[in-house]
């Protein structure tokens, strides 16, 4: 049965940091792009980050290049979003999707990804 698990969101201060995680089980991580996404109130989801399979060539939407930084560990077949440098405009729910495709400027399109996760709350204060 098919799978995600997010985990790691919480509350942090602006400047300070958490670490997503996204458990997945009924797919073997490597064989799949996976992505994460967020969404904030009153705005549509959006695509942050995105891991191909394979190579694991990484994608990432400009906002948060430099401070989030996306890997996997395949042996736990789990998928990370470490985000350092919170800032407040960070706040959203914050899912991971599979089976989609990794774009070079948008790192993801919600539309296109197939499995998601339930979501994790982020929430960063000023």
């Amino acid at each position: 049965q098919l799978q995600l698990v997010e985990s790691g969101g919480g509350l942090a201060q602006a400047g300070g940091s958490l670490r997503l995680s996204c458990v997945v089980s009924g797919f073997l991580l490597d064989y799949y792009n996976i992505a994460w996404f967020r969404q904030a109130p009153g705005k549509e989801r959006e695509g942050v980050s995105c891991l191909s399979q394979g190579n694991g060539t990484t994608y990432y939407i400009d906002s948060v290049k430099g401070r989030f930084t996306i890997f996997r560990d395949n042996a736990l077949n789990t998928v990370y979003l470490q985000m350092n440098s919170l800032k407040s405009e960070d706040t959203a729910i914050y899912y991971c999707a599979l089976n989609g495709y990794c774009r070079r400027s948008l790192a993801a399109r919600p539309d296109e990804f197939t499995f998601w996760g339930k979501g994790t709350q982020v929430t960063v204060s000023s």
